[in-house]
């Protein structure tokens, strides 16, 4: 009667640990966002188990037949298509379900996009604050006018049909701040932009760049308290 939270590989499978392997071919059925994602990931290791979707959409209605399978004394894993799950992915709901039917949660730690990027920025991480993706539509420019405030390091989420959009909004409302652009972390084509967010805007590719991105955006005065 345990719900697991796997860390599963942001790109390079290498990066699986032990104990998450173990784990994936100990429960008796696998959480997952994308059934084909996860399917990749188990078949390359060499696992079989139940896949089940859990994502955004049907999170909610799933949630009641999941408790009753664990509370039968069965164990289930939870992973998202890359990464640690629950970090700007579903599972919050479910997690919390867990904790008031007294079902164990078992953490499973290992890669993060997040905690990558900020380890390879060069900027403070002592005290940040993680945004993950900007409202799309409702509410972007308030919280962009906000994060221009802010006296954190801050890291955000963003794909590939958004990070240009996103890099002229920084250098609207945050053009001094020396930003870390990471595409592809732990992949094959994997890259890093350093600069303010218009140096970086003017050597970015003309084409669309494919990936997925984290940026990750100096404290306010940043810059200045270092070179002084």
């Amino acid at each position: 009667m345990k719900l697991y939270i796997v860390s599963t590989p942001i790109g390079n499978l290498k990066d699986i640990t032990l104990r998450a392997l173990e784990v994936l071919k100990e429960v008796d059925f696998i959480l997952c966002e994308d059934t084909r994602v996860s399917a990749n990931l188990l078949n390359h290791f060499g696992i079989k188990k139940e896949l089940i979707s859990l994502n955004a959409v049907n999170e909610t209605k799933k949630i009641q037949s999941i408790i009753t399978r664990l509370n039968s004394n069965q164990a289930a894993a939870l992973i998202s298509d890359a990464g640690t799950p629950l970090i700007s992915d579903p599972g919050v709901r479910l997690v919390s379900a867990c904790i008031e039917n007294d079902i164990e949660i078992v953490p499973i730690p290992g890669p993060s996009a997040l905690l990558a990027a900020l380890s390879m920025s060069g900027l403070p991480t002592d005290s940040f604050v993680f945004e993950g993706f900007l409202p799309q539509k409702k509410g972007r420019q308030t919280k962009l006018k906000q994060l221009a405030l802010e006296e954190r390091t801050i890291v955000l989420y963003e794909s590939m049909y958004r990070i240009e959009k996103l890099l002229n909004e920084l250098n609207e409302f945050l053009p001094e701040r020396f930003l870390v652009v990471c595409r592809e972390i732990t992949k094959k084509f994997e890259e890093t932009w350093r600069g303010n967010a218009k140096d970086i805007l003017s050597d970015f590719p003309d084409k669309v760049v494919k990936g997925e991105f984290v940026i990750v955006i100096a404290p306010k005065n940043w810059k200045s308290k270092n070179l002084n």
